[in-house]
């Protein structure tokens, strides 16, 4: 079966994109190179397309409440235009999926946005264990951009109207574009401000251009999915299939603070705080590498003894700091800051340490 292509598909091909099979979808890697896309996002702005998501629509008098069951945090206290990140948890204490939830009116419609990957996964999940509402997957009618970096809410305020840097953090507002409603949200996945856009799909491709036209002065260029997983993996950000996935506890993998045990009861909640009560044995932390060598996803970890103590997550070069870094589970004993850990190469034991993360701090 051939990949799926986003509305994007042809303007990627004119800026000359490489383009891979991801996730079951037609998409860039890269443009210019990984590096020098990286390196813009943290200095001037990046154009991201992130239309492979799924966008999943909850609405009815029971929208709240199914909300509610479906996902770990407080939904509760979102108010119309206010978005919260959550998980998706299944009944064994594990994790469907993690994504934003975006209340568009309080109590009766939410916007669940969820991983390309797992939207069909999610939205059977979804429908059956539904509390009485509407749900409805539209991810065909919408296309979203990502603009980030110190650069992207001029820019997007030149594009939308103005407006854009006036939204907090993890809110959102409805702006008319070209005849349409656009919902531009202050979130992202890269550590740097700007925001997340969701446009009808036949809009979308107007919308990119627009952003590079108007973003020239201001070092606009378009990123590809290497530079969106480098600067995701620098925030410690979880990736699904990575550092989270259906048997992982979200206390170990550091997104208690996600978890409302104590405000609702949702959907594996008792298993979620039994693993926690009993006492998790590996947690997900940072580290980086004191020898040379790149960690990569599935590396074995090991005691300077010689003891395995967990495994790599995610692991890269890391363009802002010149170090390589990574992602791991490892036994508690070996988690405070500065513990000496070996990270097994194709057979060679390398040294690395944990280190305090996020790996690049948030300006």
């Amino acid at each position: 079966m051939s990949p799926k292509a986003t509305p994007l598909r042809d303007e990627h091909i004119a800026l000359g994109a490489k383009m891979v099979d991801f996730a079951g979808w037609f998409m860039p890697v890269e443009y210019s190179g990984l590096r020098q896309e990286h390196v813009n996002v943290r200095s001037n702005v990046g154009l991201f397309d992130v239309s492979h998501m799924g966008e999943v629509w909850i609405r009815g008098p029971q929208a709240l409440a199914t909300v509610e069951w479906l996902t770990s945090n407080y939904a509760g206290k979102l108010e119309n235009g206010q978005a919260e990140y959550s998980l998706l948890t299944n009944d064994k204490g594990g994790l469907v999926d993690d994504l934003i939830v975006y209340c568009v009116k309080k109590g009766t419609e939410y916007l669940l946005c969820v991983n390309a990957s797992n939207t069909d996964k999610d939205f059977a999940w979804m429908v059956k264990n539904n509390r009485g509402a509407e749900i409805t997957n539209e991810s065909d009618k919408w296309g979203q951009i990502a603009v980030q970096g110190p650069k992207a809410l001029q820019l997007l305020d030149r594009v939308c109207g103005g407006g854009v840097s006036q939204i907090p953090s993890f809110e959102f507002r409805e702006m008319p574009y070209a005849g349409s409603k656009i919902l531009v949200a202050r979130t992202g996945y890269t550590g740097e401000d700007g925001a997340e856009i969701f446009v009808p799909a036949d809009k979308t491709a107007q919308l990119w251009r627009d952003l590079m036209a108007k973003g020239q002065d201001l070092g606009v260029m378009p990123i590809g999915l290497g530079a969106r997983d480098t600067l995701r993996t620098e925030m410690k950000y979880p990736l699904y299939g990575h550092e989270i996935d259906d048997a992982s506890n979200p206390y170990a993998a550091g997104l208690g603070w996600v978890v409302k045990p104590d405000k609702k009861d949702f959907i594996g909640r008792a298993a979620i705080l039994a693993g926690k009560e009993k006492g998790l044995p590996r947690k997900l932390i940072g580290f980086k590498m004191r020898e040379r060598g790149i960690p990569r996803q599935g590396y074995k970890l090991f005691s300077p003894e010689g003891q395995e103590i967990g495994f790599v997550t995610s692991g890269t070069p890391s363009p802002s700091t010149g170090d390589n870094i990574g992602v791991a589970y490892v036994d508690k004993a070996f988690t405070a800051d500065g513990s000496r850990i070996d990270v097994d190469i194709r057979g060679r034991k390398v040294q690395a340490e944990v280190v305090p993360t996020p790996f690049v701090k948030k300006k």
